[in-house]
């Protein structure tokens, strides 16, 4: 509701008889436009806090307080990446939160104290949390600070479990969520928000009596909507049922057996003769088909039973850039493809190559 001061000022004079004179300078005119200015003031006091009860129009900080003030629902944080950095050449001894470097200036600390000399491998995480530490292997090659006797090192496997901090988005969705969805401490639905309340899981799926009776699979996919690397895996596993023991010495309830696992990768290939609007290279219209086809993927991923053949079409149709095209086929065919109950689609190979 918005508050006009001159119409508030309006109404108040109309109010007082015309015997008095209300012409600006006179009392009655400067008394009632002083209340109507304090009137504006308080409705738009008022107007902000009434705003600072719909969760709806709360962002950030705010968001996180309500969340949490109500429902007890943290905002899930980042995660750093994580891996091995291996010796290359050399020998010598690194300290924990000596540095290692990719060749794009992603920083990552040393873990752990050891000796070391070639071929040794040194646990690493990321300096910074968030899925920007996710780098490829073979590209952590530098020491910004000389590690005495180390010559050179690499990782010889990619950094995974980066995970950005849950968005405003997802934390109002696990809110309204823990609002709506029937939980009991025993049911589905109870072990889906507890796997939520990790850090850096997107979506899950619970199959109850997956191994017999008493057991539970959670099923984690990470924020990215990507099967979840092994450390994430871990940390679901380790607050809900450590060690699968049942024993209760997580949030799951004694008696109760629960597995947690990932999804496998189900790839989705792409291929198509695309006509090229004028002024755009094939290389921007190739990495703009794929960004939009990789938002469809993550839209269904783990919730659909299959990839829509025509959204995969709408997406590359829609992607800035494309005129037109032909031929397109999606794994080979021009069907849906399935996709099981423990698999996420992820985009894999996209090719255009008649492009023109």
């Amino acid at each position: 509701m918005s508050y006009d001061v001159e119409a508030i000022h309006g109404q108040m004079l109309e109010a007082i008889s015309d015997e008095y004179q209300k012409s600006i300078g006179f009392p009655a005119w400067d008394i009632t436009r002083a209340f109507a200015l304090a009137v504006c003031s308080l409705g738009d006091d008022v107007n902000t806090a009434v705003g600072k009860t719909d969760v709806d129009t709360l962002s950030g900080d705010e968001l996180s307080r309500w969340c949490a003030q109500r429902r007890g629902i943290t905002r899930r944080a980042a995660v750093a990446a994580s891996g091995t950095v291996t010796i290359v050449a050399g020998q010598g001894v690194v300290n924990i939160d000596n540095l290692f470097e990719s060749g794009g200036g992603i920083q990552f600390r040393a873990i752990e104290s050891k000796k070391v000399t070639e071929g040794d491998t040194v646990a690493v995480e990321a300096v910074i949390p968030g899925i920007s530490g996710n780098v490829a292997a073979n590209t952590v090659t530098k020491m910004p600070v000389t590690l005495s006797g180390i010559a050179a090192v690499t990782n010889e496997k990619a950094m995974t479990g980066g995970y950005d901090e849950e968005t405003d988005e997802a934390l109002r969705e696990r809110y309204y969520n823990d609002l709506t969805i029937v939980q009991n401490g025993a049911n589905a639905n109870s072990y889906a928000k507890w796997a939520l309340d990790v850090s850096g899981v997107g979506r899950v799926k619970v199959f109850p009596l997956a191994k017999g009776a008493n057991t539970v699979e959670v099923c984690v996919i990470g924020s990215d909507m990507r099967p979840a690397a092994a450390s994430l895996v871990k940390a679901v596993q380790d607050y809900i049922d450590p060690g699968i023991t049942g024993s209760g010495a997580g949030v799951a309830p004694m008696g109760a057996y629960c597995t947690v696992s990932t999804a496998t990768v189900k790839n989705i290939n792409i291929s198509c003769v695309v006509t090229l609007m004028a002024g755009y290279s094939q290389a921007t219209v190739l990495a703009n088909i794929k960004s939009k086809i990789t938002a469809y993927l993550q839209s269904v991923a783990f919730v659909g039973t299959y990839v829509s053949y025509a959204k995969v079409a709408d997406a590359v149709m829609s992607a800035d850039g494309v005129s037109d095209y032909a031929s397109l086929k999606v794994n080979g065919g021009i069907d849906n493809v399935s996709v099981g109950a423990r698999e996420v689609a992820v985009l894999g190979t996209v090719d255009i190559g008649g492009a023109a």
